[in-house]
């Protein structure tokens, strides 16, 4: 869950590495490091802190000259973050210098082995382990660095995206990748290494993305040779053209990427069914799902795979799927399904929901999915990702890059995606009239204006964080498709505000939560007219009755709950299925608020990277 970014070329390395580092400042944040080769020496500067803490140090440590650079963004696996953990490390020779993301699981029987030829290590890190085992390989078996790299990686047992650099081979990086994204940015006589392709995307479109098992020697003037670890086997790598372009992963004008996001939402869902969806004539068209249409059409169930954000989409799937497709759903913590022994069958169809595609137990239950013969469908935002390959099809959400570190438009995207399957499926299946089906067709095609519509409660909502924002508990309530919405807002007031939260089911209210119901607890209730209406408003009444203060989310002209609450959110109305995708709205900018009053790093929480890619 760190990130790294290295150059090799023509250009002065230096400020190409630090920009591309606090371009991948969200995957890790608690130290940063940068060594460069100034045609004779490493120089090395680390901190503790961000990446700004570490432009400083560099501004008044060392010179920052050369065509040769990697850095690195971390978050902390091995070893408290300190100046002396923080990346990257020199080998016990000085002469080789690496960067890692992951994690080498047998760091300490190869740490004892090393120490007993006696090898020294300055950091608590598996880090500084693997680069002196690749300088013990190197020495003792006389190889070159490509060589050395391999045959270390052979001894290793973990996940890793490294880059390595020997000051006596001037021209040359050599990285790798197992279980941890590596992209390598291809221009005119140079090259760019990184966790993703937001470092190098105003150098070049062109990106090669190395495959699980791969590695690859990258020199200046001789190109890129990619190579299996495990046999060496050569690999002619696939160069891809990006999508990507630089306005899209800068602010534009907002405070944080997450408000960004968050506005980004009408275009990015409007992106998502973007020529799949043809509401005049009727149509889904989802290459991924009409390729292999009797494997859903005949599956005996649907099992969802997701972590976080993910996984509460994942629930709202089941209630979408369920309803409109009358198809079996079972949802599971990826984390949780890869560790027991599940239940799966030959005929079951496993959706595996990532905004980032690289979600460590995520590709690990995907694995385990496809050794037990079932058909695995990815959903991703990252094109090129780890997930976006390992599965047998697949569709893009199209969000566009998220920034921010706490999910927004990858949750609405995400649902969006599981909507257009769900009534392609139900359409295939029998299980939807025509005029039903073109009714949700024209809906999902009005929702991003209502979204927007949802977005000019923003002034309003201020107000409601500031009257809360000193609050230390807060219960989410929700019934049917808004249960995971209620799951969704707990979830964002934690991530950023460090306020706990909790989401239940409205019904279970009395089963429990409603003890914790007094004057000081704000109650955010989920509460359109759609769906129980009138079981919520009880809840309410319950709520009321106990003294605790409700900020409802109602349907436009609600009078009910507006005569009951002590503030009211409106949203657009919309069918039931539809509406998680407008009641999360409010959620998402309530949090901000908060988080911003709070003087919280909203883009950045603490303890939080964006991409999980290690357990």
């Amino acid at each position: 869950m760190c990130g790294i970014v290295g150059y090799i070329g023509h250009r002065e390395a230096y400020p190409i590495v630090l920009k591309g580092l606090k371009r991948l400042e969200y995957r890790g944040y608690d130290s940063a490091g940068i060594a460069l080769y100034d045609g004779e020496e490493i120089k090395l500067s680390k901190t503790k802190g961000k990446v700004a803490d570490l432009e400083t140090r560099l501004e008044n440590e060392i010179a920052t000259k050369g065509t040769v650079g990697i850095g690195h963004t971390r978050w902390a696996t091995h070893g408290v973050p300190n100046d002396v953990n923080s990346h990257p490390h020199y080998s016990n020779s000085g002469n080789l210098v690496i960067i890692h993301n992951g994690i080498i699981e047998n760091y300490e029987p190869l740490r004892q082995e090393l120490t007993n030829r006696g090898y020294t290590f300055t950091s608590e890190t598996d880090t500084e382990v693997l680069v002196n085992l690749i300088e013990d390989v190197k020495t003792k078996e006389k190889v070159k660095l490509g060589k050395a790299v391999q045959i270390a990686l052979n001894q290793t047992v973990g996940a890793y995206a490294i880059a390595v650099f020997d000051r006596n081979k001037p021209d040359e990086i050599v990285v790798a990748r197992l279980g941890s994204p590596l992209a390598i940015g291809v221009g005119e006589n140079e090259y760019f290494v990184a966790s993703d392709a937001s470092p190098f995307i105003e150098y070049t479109n062109n990106a090669i993305y190395l495959e699980d098992g791969e590695m690859a020697i990258i020199r200046r003037k001789k190109g890129v040779k990619v190579r299996k670890i495990k046999d060496d086997k050569q690999v002619d790598p696939y160069v891809q053209e990006l999508k990507m372009n630089l306005e899209q992963i800068e602010k534009g004008g907002y405070d944080h990427f997450m408000l960004k996001e968050i506005y980004e939402q009408p275009n990015a869902i409007s992106d998502t069914y973007r020529g799949r969806m043809r509401v005049s004539d009727g149509i889904i068209k989802m290459a991924g799902i009409d390729d292999h249409i009797e494997k859903f059409t005949n599956a005996r169930r649907i099992l969802i795979i997701a972590c976080g954000t993910s996984w509460h989409a994942g629930l709202v799937g089941e209630y979408i799927f369920e309803d409109l497709a009358r198809i079996p759903v079972e949802v599971e913590y990826a984390s949780e399904f890869r560790y027991r022994n599940p239940v799966i069958y030959q005929d079951d169809v496993v959706i595996a929901i990532s905004q980032s595609g690289e979600t460590a137990d995520t590709m690990a239950a995907i694995k385990l999915a496809k050794e037990k013969g079932a058909f695995v469908f990815g959903i991703c935002n990252v094109v090129g990702s780890s997930i976006s390959r390992e599965t047998h099809a697949g569709a893009y959400t199209h969000a566009g890059p998220e920034i921010g570190v706490a999910s927004t438009k990858a949750f609405t995207t995400q649902i969006t995606v599981l909507t257009l399957i769900a009534l392609q499926l139900a359409k295939k299946k029998g299980v939807i009239s025509t005029p039903d089906f073109h009714a949700h067709l024209q809906e999902l095609e009005r929702i991003p204006e209502k979204v927007a519509k949802a977005l000019e409660s923003n002034e309003h909502i201020k107000e409601v964080a500031d009257i809360y924002k000193e609050a230390s508990n807060c219960l989410y309530l929700g019934r049917g498709f808004n249960f995971p919405v209620a799951l969704e807002g707990a979830l964002k007031l934690k991530e950023i505000s460090y306020i706990h939260a909790e989401g239940y089911p409205a019904a279970e209210m009395k089963h429990g939560p409603i003890a914790l119901i007094d004057e000081q607890m704000p109650v955010i209730v989920i509460a359109t007219k759609k769906g129980h209406y009138d079981k919520v408003v009880s809840n309410i009444q319950e709520i009321k009755s106990r003294k605790g203060k409700i900020i409802g989310i109602v349907t436009e002209g609600d009078v009910t709950v507006k005569g009951l609450a002590d503030h009211v959110i409106e949203i657009p109305e919309t069918m039931e299925s539809m509406t998680p995708l407008l009641t999360t709205i409010p959620l998402q900018l309530l949090s901000y608020h908060i988080a911003v009053m709070l003087n919280k790093n909203v883009d950045q929480p603490r303890n939080l990277a964006k991409s999980v890619t290690v357990e």
